[in-house]
C-alpha cells in the first residue's frame, strides 16, 4: 500500500464529503448551513490542490482542474458571506445563503467528477 496514494485519495474523498454536508439541506435556511463547515470545506479541498500540483499527466491535469473550479467556486461563496455580514452589514438572508449554497453546490458537482475520475484511474490500473 502506497502511503502517498492514501493520503491523496484521503483528502480528495474528504473534500467531496465535507463540501457535500456543506451542500445539504434547505438552501434558503441559514440554520442548515454553516460557515465553519464552509471553512473548513475551503481549507480541506486547498490541500487537495495543493497535493494535485505534483502529477504531470492527463489524468492529473484534469484532476487539477476540477479542484480548482471547486476552490473557485468556494472561495467566491466566502467571499460571498463576507460580503453580506460585514459590508452589508444585514447578515445572510436566505437570497443571500441560496446563492451561497449554489456555490458550494457547483463545487460539489468538481468534486464528484474530481472523485469519479480518480476511482475511474484507479479501477483501470487495476486491470
Amino acid at each position: 500500500m502506497n502511503l502517498e496514494k492514501v493520503i491523496f485519495g484521503f483528502f480528495i474523498v474528504f473534500a467531496l464529503t465535507l463540501n457535500f454536508g456543506f451542500f445539504l439541506g434547505e438552501m434558503e435556511n441559514t440554520k442548515h448551513h454553516n460557515v465553519m463547515e464552509l471553512f473548513a470545506v475551503i481549507v480541506v479541498n486547498l490541500i487537495a490542490t495543493i497535493l494535485k500540483l505534483g502529477d504531470r499527466s492527463q489524468i492529473g491535469a484534469l484532476l487539477l482542474a476540477t479542484s480548482l473550479v471547486a476552490d473557485l467556486q468556494l472561495i467566491m461563496a466566502a467571499m460571498y458571506w463576507v460580503y453580506a455580514t460585514h459590508i452589508l452589514g444585514t447578515g445572510v438572508l436566505s437570497d443571500d445563503m441560496i446563492s451561497i449554497v449554489s456555490l458550494a453546490g457547483g463545487a460539489l458537482l468538481a468534486n464528484i467528477i474530481s472523485t469519479v475520475i480518480l476511482v475511474s484511474e484507479t479501477l483501470m490500473s487495476r486491470l
